[in-house]
């Protein structure tokens, strides 16, 4: 059996921590009681994916705030098509499901990373539909049920910069922060 050796193979610390939620208001809600927001929201975005090997097409909302330089993502499948997210949900969990790395380049990272533990990928970005490219990897009896490795781009690091910029200044007062999804008029 191989041993994970995350510090060599996931360079840097962890960037996200994720929640699949079957109801994304109250769990905002929940954060904004601890003083975390504000949320970007964005509602109906369709993600294509590989889920297990297989073609995916879901619809997802998500909503993404900061605490300092840490990541929350609270994520909610608008339909019941067999996805990592429903996997989770009808295993009688809502709540924790991944942490996630931010890296330069996903291929590599995830080759280094499947190498060194054996982990399989179980969710990951369909290339050819998504410029948003990303994997899940999953560890047996690990911390969370899933490992995201999410590639960086301007574009990633342009809103992520956003998310902390909006959390360091936020006063309380606007506590939702809503965007159309990508590709919607």
């Amino acid at each position: 059996m191989r041993q994970a050796t995350l510090p060599a193979a996931l360079p840097g610390g962890i960037r996200q921590i994720g929640y699949v939620v079957r109801d994304l208001d109250s769990a905002m809600d929940s954060w904004l009681s601890l003083g975390v927001g504000p949320w970007h929201v964005i509602r109906g975005m369709p993600v294509h994916a590989l889920y297990r090997g297989q073609p995916c097409a879901t619809t997802v909302s998500v909503a993404l705030s900061n605490s300092r330089d840490l990541q929350i993502e609270l994520i909610r499948q608008d339909d019941d098509t067999p996805s990592i997210y429903t996997e989770f949900l009808s295993s009688e969990r809502e709540g924790y499901q991944q942490l996630a790395w931010w890296v330069d380049d996903l291929d590599d990272a995830v080759r280094a990373v499947v190498g060194a533990t054996g982990w399989p990928v179980v969710w990951s970005s369909d290339d050819t539909k998504s410029s948003l490219r990303y994997a899940y990897l999953e560890p047996p009896n690990g911390p969370a049920q899933a490992i995201e490795i999410m590639e960086r781009t301007a574009g990633t690091d342009g809103f992520a910069e956003t998310l902390r910029s909006a959390a360091a200044s936020w006063d309380g007062s606007q506590r939702i922060l809503s965007r159309p999804p990508r590709g919607a008029s």
